[in-house]
């Protein structure tokens, strides 16, 4: 096993994005391409994997995975368990399915695996989906999206890769994630985002932010329907984040008592599954205080100053988490609703 096909399997079962590269040799073909045996094959092993996924089927999962993984399961294995409780009672349904057709490419000068990236024109119009995939060793690959409906909307995408002509398809990346937020999917984030991008454009960023979570299937996936999301998001981007936001380059906050506060993301975040959204913060902090109280004083200090300059977030959103990231140490974080953040 090449290292980079090692790295990837890594970041497959993380569903982390992987690096665009400039196409080799590869071919997309989708399903309404398809014959309808090739189809049915690779709907039904999707599906028939979906619901070993549903089941928390470990054993079958696993056996059903390349060879590769199967020898470093755990990442897959913890996606199983982790999603398995969320898809009870849920029905599934294959929605859509590719082939990724890399056996034209060739493995790099130095045994490494290429990048591959694979154009997928749709009904013979000018809409694609596109997959861009790092450290690809050459084969035949298929994706494959299937649909859970039930209490709430989950989806289960999935990488497959057939070994040989005829041979069974076999799992070789899984990435579950809910496809609502708040009670709401990501067309509704891109409605509310857009609505929002003149007079409140915080609001938008974040909204914008979850549209895409919701609706990008995978990281190594776009669209053309994504890239007029990612287009309309960057017009709108607030001012003070125009050139980026991270730990290099920190959006400075000064507080009424002069204190400042060095905030390096923010973003949408619905793990407490209320009714709105939360705004999700990560600052940026000395490693002089490890006291749990003072951190927290010092978070409610800081969601206190971010919303003195956006107060139109309290009306929009639920409330506000905090991270508090300091060197050599976890990240601390402070979770309050709007109405006790003064």
């Amino acid at each position: 096993m090449s290292k980079k096909w090692s790295s990837l399997s890594a970041l497959v079962c993380a569903g982390l994005a992987l690096s665009t590269m400039p196409a080799l040799a590869e071919t997309c073909i989708t399903q309404s391409q398809m014959q309808s045996g090739e189809r049915d094959a690779l709907a039904n092993t999707a599906l028939a994997l979906a619901l070993k996924v549903q089941s928390n089927d470990q054993a079958g999962v696993r056996n059903a995975t390349i060879p590769e993984f199967v020898a470093n399961f755990s990442g897959i294995g913890k996606a199983v368990s982790g999603v398995a409780p969320n898809l009870v009672g849920d029905t599934a349904e294959v929605e859509q399915v590719y082939v990724l057709d890399a056996t034209g490419n060739k493995l790099n000068a130095d045994g490494s695996a290429p990048d591959a990236e694979f154009v997928c024109t749709l009904n013979k119009g000018n809409n694609e989906a596109d997959f861009s995939i790092g450290a690809l060793p050459p084969g035949r690959y298929g994706f494959a999206m299937v649909e859970f409906t039930g209490t709430a909307p989950w989806h289960v995408s999935m990488l497959l890769r057939q070994d040989g002509a005829g041979a069974p398809w076999k799992l070789a990346g899984l990435f579950p994630k809910e496809a609502s937020a708040a009670g709401h999917d990501g067309l509704w984030y891109w409605s509310q985002g857009r609505a929002a991008a003149k007079k409140q454009p915080w609001v938008a960023y974040i909204d914008y932010q979850e549209a895409k979570e919701l609706l990008q299937p995978a990281g190594f996936v776009s669209s053309t329907h994504l890239e007029s999301l990612r287009s309309e998001t960057s017009d709108a981007l607030p001012a003070q984040v125009a050139d980026g936001i991270s730990a290099d380059t920190p959006l400075i906050v000064k507080a009424t008592d002069g204190q400042q506060y060095r905030f390096t993301s923010v973003g949408p975040d619905d793990s407490l599954h209320k009714d709105k959204l939360d705004v999700a913060v990560h600052l940026l902090m000395d490693s002089a205080s490890a006291d749990p109280l003072a951190i927290r004083a010092r978070n409610l200090a800081a969601m206190s100053a971010w919303l003195a300059q956006h107060p139109e977030l309290r009306e929009n959103f639920h409330g506000m988490w905090v991270f508090a990231d300091a060197p050599g140490r976890a990240p601390v974080a402070t979770e309050a609703p709007m109405s006790e953040i003064r």
